[in-house]
């Protein structure tokens, strides 16, 4: 039996990487909506092992693992990709880049999400000149984020983006914005309410507080 014919249209593959801890209604609904604007056939949210530019998770890897695992179960087209895990390194966003390119076909397109700030922090990233060698950056900007980008990126922004996102050409190397509304909700706040003995519901998907309470996660200790 021989393979089964390529689909002619390339797959749009979307990464949004983030400490999860713990993943919240504020990640996922603005993933879904990033997804919807992209028509993307896959968003992949990936749990940082050891995240280089922030302070060190509260929860373990495999437990933020786990909670994102039960929050995008049975949702179109959120996935989990647990690779940076697996490093017994710092995560750095180019290599995750790298492997995941290296899997996906020549005229697959890659989309790197990142928030305004993180945008902004690019020149401090490892190897970040590279980045859109695999991917286009798609900055999620939001009607309060009035600053301005470090001069190291506006050449950058001159040269690479583009008017919208639907402007986006091939498998990578060009940027685009998409204005969103976040949710008031951060998971240092979830963290806070938890360790005061307070309610999250409805702030974190129902699967997710489950595990939060079997696994006695962010807490106070006694």
């Amino acid at each position: 039996m021989g393979q089964q014919a390529r689909s002619p249209l390339p797959r749009r593959i979307g990464v949004l990487g983030g400490t999860f801890d713990p993943v919240h209604i504020g990640h996922l609904r603005g993933a879904l909506e990033v997804a919807d604007v992209l028509a993307l056939d896959e968003l992949r949210l990936v749990p940082n092992a050891r995240p280089p530019h922030r302070e060190q998770p509260q929860a373990t890897p495999e437990q933020r693992l786990a909670m994102v695992e039960q929050a995008v179960q049975g949702v179109f087209p959120l996935h989990v990709d647990g690779r940076e895990l697996l490093r017994s390194q710092p995560s750095y966003s180019i290599e995750t880049l790298e492997a995941i390119r290296a899997e996906l076909a020549t005229d697959d397109q890659l989309f790197l999400l990142l928030g305004w700030d993180a945008f902004c922090g690019l020149p401090s990233w490892h190897r970040w000149s590279e980045l859109l060698w695999h991917c286009h950056i798609v900055v999620l900007q939001r009607p309060d984020a009035d600053s301005e980008p470090p001069d190291a990126l506006r050449n950058l922004l001159a040269a690479r983006a583009v008017s919208a996102p639907a402007a986006l050409q091939g498998p990578a190397g060009q940027i685009a914005y998409v204005w969103q509304t976040p949710l008031a909700v951060s998971a240092t706040q979830i963290r806070q309410l938890l360790a005061n003995g307070k309610s999250v519901r409805y702030l974190v998907p129902d699967a997710v507080l489950a595990y939060i309470e079997a696994h006695g996660l962010y807490h106070a200790p006694n």
